[in-house]
């Protein structure tokens, strides 16, 4: 049985995914022109905000910062106190406030305007200071908050955040982003660092999986179970003739059981297997088995030989 606890939880949970998806209707031509407007931009895109919308703006500024659109989040507040000489004509400003009444955000608001700043508001009211002084608007309202008391800022914030990655996909379609552009943005992160790599960094190269055309299915099982990759690569006279995986030997176990111990692995692998250089980016490797829905690759170095094994596993 459910608890009190677990069904109070299951209830917050749906408000939220209730109001994200009610962002969807709400969307119209301020989105458009929001992601225009900042795609646009020659200088950065500031996010502002007080209390939890701050919370929010800074991390909408973050995961916009790293998908190619320059951005930081500045406090209105400290904005009064020597920060606002970092803004320029040049820049755009995304001002968050759900009542779009908030008293330090809108004294902020003339000094953007005096500098012919343009301002995209993010608020729950279309009818607030800030929504009549935005260039455009992003409606963030909800039907309700989803705490029991429909006090605290829940599903309002979730849908700050929510409306926040939605313009930080928007752009990266509009700026055509790669996992490259990704990795150069996060040099010193495990996905940077992957997205960087090449796949001799990663593949199998030693202890290697090798049969011959000739050689028994019973026999190529052992060296299938060399490595965890679950394919052995058929070499005739040095070169790659085709490879043998462990799906190969299950149905040939299945379907010719009666000449199974007998079988060749010529018999059974499959031909012209796909390979990928050594030199080759790993997000290249994890494309192409992706294209052709195979969990290996056979690795060439410049000589066309036989170097390694990468698996899909080691792309992730």
């Amino acid at each position: 049985m459910t608890s009190n606890i677990q069904q109070e939880a299951s209830r917050c949970l749906k408000e939220e995914a209730r109001a994200i998806l009610e962002l969807i209707p709400q969307l119209g031509d301020g989105f458009d022109r929001a992601v225009n407007l900042i795609y646009d931009c020659r200088g950065r895109l500031i996010v502002t905000g007080v209390g939890k919308s701050g919370h929010c703006g800074a991390k909408i500024a973050a995961t916009l910062a790293s998908t190619g659109t320059p951005s930081f989040y500045v406090n209105p507040l400290d904005a009064y106190h020597g920060d606002l000489g970092m803004f320029t004509p040049d820049d755009v400003v995304l001002a968050i406030s759900y009542s779009g009444n908030t008293d330090e955000l809108l004294r902020f608001i003339p000094l953007l305007l005096k500098r012919n700043i343009p301002i995209i508001g993010m608020t729950g009211n279309a009818s607030s200071l800030l929504a009549k002084y935005s260039a455009c608007i992003l409606n963030i309202r909800v039907e309700r908050e989803a705490d029991p008391l429909n006090l605290v800022p829940t599903a309002s914030t979730t849908c700050t955040m929510a409306l926040g990655d939605a313009l930080a996909c928007a752009l990266m379609k509009k700026r055509q982003f790669t996992p490259d552009d990704f990795a150069a943005y996060h040099p010193g992160g495990n996905l940077g660092k992957r997205l960087l790599a090449r796949v001799k960094d990663y593949m199998v190269d030693s202890n290697l999986p090798v049969v011959s055309p000739a050689t028994r299915v019973s026999d190529t099982i052992i060296e299938i179970s060399k490595t965890k990759q679950g394919i052995a690569v058929a070499i005739d006279n040095g070169k790659v003739v085709g490879v043998v995986t462990d799906g190969d030997v299950r149905r040939a176990m299945k379907d010719r059981r009666e000449e199974f111990f007998d079988l060749t692995v010529s018999e059974i692998m499959s031909r012209n297997p796909k390979t990928i250089a050594e030199t080759a980016m790993l997000p290249e490797a994890a494309k192409l088995m992706r294209k052709h829905n195979i969990h290996s690759l056979v690795v060439m170095n410049a000589d066309n030989r036989f170097v390694g094994i990468i698996d899909a596993f080691s792309c992730l």
